[in-house]
């Protein structure tokens, strides 16, 4: 008898695992300004929360990991609260499947390789804080940098060496707006893609 639940058991949890979804977590402000978390930590974190095929990508807190968990907001809001509590500081992620983010850096609207600029995505986790964005910033000066809506992110490009000091770098810097975005380089976004 105990050698019949044994399969049964196994196959149940292979179930579950090829119903999981591949889900990037982007923590905000994590190994600047203080707040350090070694890449080891973060991902035994991931694991302790019972989330599969848990991996970090660079140390700018980039996780993947695959989970069956449905609703997005309360995973967001667990996965949060984790943090703060295992490593002491005000954590805030954004929270996409692997599968939004591709098609979000599929539709980068600028070019990809520049010599002179750099390609960023704004992620979002409140929508009505992307839309806040672009609005605050105007009309952006196109010989400086660009900024484009997409769906559930923002697409910028400034030129290299200036991604804090351009007006739409020290808009996104606003304490109001460190709860819900968080940017990432589109280099960064493609190694994410590649798992």
């Amino acid at each position: 008898m105990a050698a019949a639940k044994k399969p049964a058991k196994a196959a149940k949890k292979s179930a579950a695992k090829n119903a999981a979804t591949r889900h990037i977590a982007l923590l905000r402000g994590v190994n600047v300004n203080g707040i350090t978390i070694k890449s080891a930590d973060l991902k035994a974190l991931f694991v302790e929360l019972g989330f599969d095929e848990v991996r970090t990508v660079l140390a700018s807190g980039n996780v993947l990991f695959d989970t069956g968990e449905s609703d997005a907001g309360a995973l967001r809001k667990r996965i949060e609260q984790a943090l703060r509590e295992r490593f002491g500081y005000d954590a805030w992620i954004v929270l996409l499947t692997q599968k939004q983010v591709a098609d979000m850096a599929a539709a980068y609207p600028f070019e990809r390789i520049d010599e002179e600029r750099h390609p960023y995505l704004v992620f979002g986790s409140d929508a009505a804080m992307l839309d806040e964005v672009m609005e605050k910033a105007g009309t952006v000066d196109p010989k400086l940098e660009r900024l484009k809506r997409g769906k559930g992110v923002l697409y910028w490009q400034c030129p290299r060496g200036e991604s804090t000091d351009t007006p739409v770098a020290k808009l996104l810097a606003k304490t109001r707006y460190k709860s819900s975005t968080t940017a990432r380089n589109l280099r960064t976004v493609e190694k994410l893609l590649t798992d």
